[in-house]
C-alpha cells in the first residue's frame, strides 16, 4: 500500500523572544510595600485621569486654606487666627468627610467590583497583607490631608514671629496638632475602610461611608445640645465652640455619655482629655471620663480592621 502523501507540514514552535526571569524574588514584602504605595497614590487619583484627581485635590486645598489666610493676618501684625490642635472643626469634619467617603471605594470596592482579588492572591502573600497594605496606604492619604495644612500653618507663623522664643512656642503648639492628626488618620481609615469594603459598588460604598459619619455626627450633636441646654454654661470669650462653650465646671455624665456616639466627638473629648484647652464640636472637657473616650474609638478601630480582614478572607475563599 502506497504511503500517505497527503499529510500536512510539520508543527513549528515559534521564538518569541520571550526570556525567563532569573534573578532575586523580592517576595512578600515587596509586595505589600508596592501594593501600599499604589494605594497611596490611587487615594489622590495619581496614575489617573484628571477626573480622579478633583475631589483629593479640592479638599486639600480647602484645608490649606485657612493656613493661607492666617499666615496674611499675620504678616498684618494680628496673632496667629488658627489653632493647631482643633483647626477649624467644622472645615475640617466636612472635608474629612468627603474625602474619606470618595476615596476609600477607590481603594477597595474597585477590586472588589472587578474580581481581580484573585490575582492579587495568587502572589506569595497572605489573606491579612491586602487589608493591611490598605490600610497603611489610606492612613497616610489620611495624614497628607491632616499634616499638610498644620504645617502650612506653622511655616507661616514661623515666618511672621521674632525670636527663638516665639519659634519654640510654635512649635510646641504644633506637636499636639500633629498627634491629633495621627489619630484621625488612623481612626478615619479604619472605619471606612471597613464599610467601602462591603460593597462592590462604589456608589453604594460612598454613601455607606458619609451616611455613617453625619448621622452619628448629628446624632451626637443633638443629645449634646439637649444635654447642653440643662447644663451649667458660660462663655469664653474669644475661643470658638458651640453650645456656649460649657465651662470646666462640673459636667453630667449625660453630657459625656452624649459624646461617645460620633468619631469627631470622640476624637475632640480624647485631645480635651489629654490636655487640650480649647473647644470643639459641642464637647465640654470630660475630665477623667476621657479614658472612655479612648477606649471606645481604640474598640472601634479594633473592630474595623477586624471587619476588614475578615471581609478580605472571606472574599479569597468565595
Amino acid at each position: 500500500m502506497p504511503a500517505d502523501t497527503t499529510a500536512g507540514p510539520a508543527s513549528v514552535i515559534h521564538d518569541l523572544g520571550y526570556r525567563g526571569y532569573d534573578g532575586p524574588r523580592l517576595g512578600r514584602a515587596q509586595i505589600v510595600r508596592a501594593l501600599a504605595w499604589h494605594s497611596f497614590r490611587a487615594a489622590f487619583g495619581l496614575g489617573r485621569g484628571p477626573k480622579a484627581k478633583i475631589v483629593p485635590l479640592v479638599a486639600l486645598v480647602a484645608l490649606c486654606l485657612p493656613a493661607v489666610v492666617n499666615a496674611f493676618a499675620m504678616s498684618k501684625g494680628n496673632p496667629r487666627l488658627v489653632d493647631y490642635d482643633i483647626y477649624q472643626p467644622t472645615l475640617r469634619d466636612l472635608v474629612m468627610t468627603i474625602f474619606v467617603a470618595v476615596q476609600a471605594p477607590e481603594l477597595v470596592s474597585r477590586d472588589l467590583r472587578s474580581r481581580v482579588l484573585p490575582l492579587y492572591f495568587a502572589r506569595p502573600i497572605k489573606t491579612s497583607d491586602y487589608p493591611l497594605a490598605k490600610y497603611l496606604a489610606f492612613t497616610g492619604a489620611c495624614l497628607v490631608m491632616m499634616w499638610v495644612p498644620l504645617l502650612l500653618l506653622y511655616g507661616g507663623s514661623i515666618a511672621n514671629v521674632h525670636g527663638g522664643a516665639a519659634v519654640w512656642a510654635e512649635t510646641r503648639a504644633l506637636i499636639p496638632g500633629l498627634l491629633v492628626g495621627l489619630m484621625w488618620s488612623v481612626v478615619l481609615a479604619a472605619i471606612s475602610l471597613f464599610l467601602a469594603s462591603l460593597t462592590g459598588r462604589r456608589a453604594f460604598a460612598t454613601g455607606a461611608v458619609a451616611i455613617f459619619f453625619l448621622l452619628t455626627f448629628t446624632l451626637a450633636e443633638i443629645l449634646l445640645q439637649v444635654e447642653g441646654t440643662s447644663a451649667p454654661q458660660s462663655t469664653h470669650p474669644g475661643q470658638p465652640g458651640q453650645l456656649g462653650q460649657l465651662a470646666a465646671a462640673p459636667v453630667s455624665e449625660a453630657l459625656k455619655v452624649s459624646g461617645l456616639f460620633s468619631p469627631y466627638t470622640l476624637f475632640d473629648g480624647v485631645r480635651m482629655w489629654l490636655g487640650g484647652t480649647n473647644l470643639a464640636d459641642g464637647v465640654s472637657n470630660p475630665g477623667a471620663f476621657g479614658a472612655v473616650y479612648a477606649l471606645v474609638l481604640v474598640i472601634i478601630t479594633g473592630l474595623c480592621l477586624a471587619g476588614l480582614a475578615a471581609r478580605y478572607r472571606k472574599a479569597r475563599l468565595s
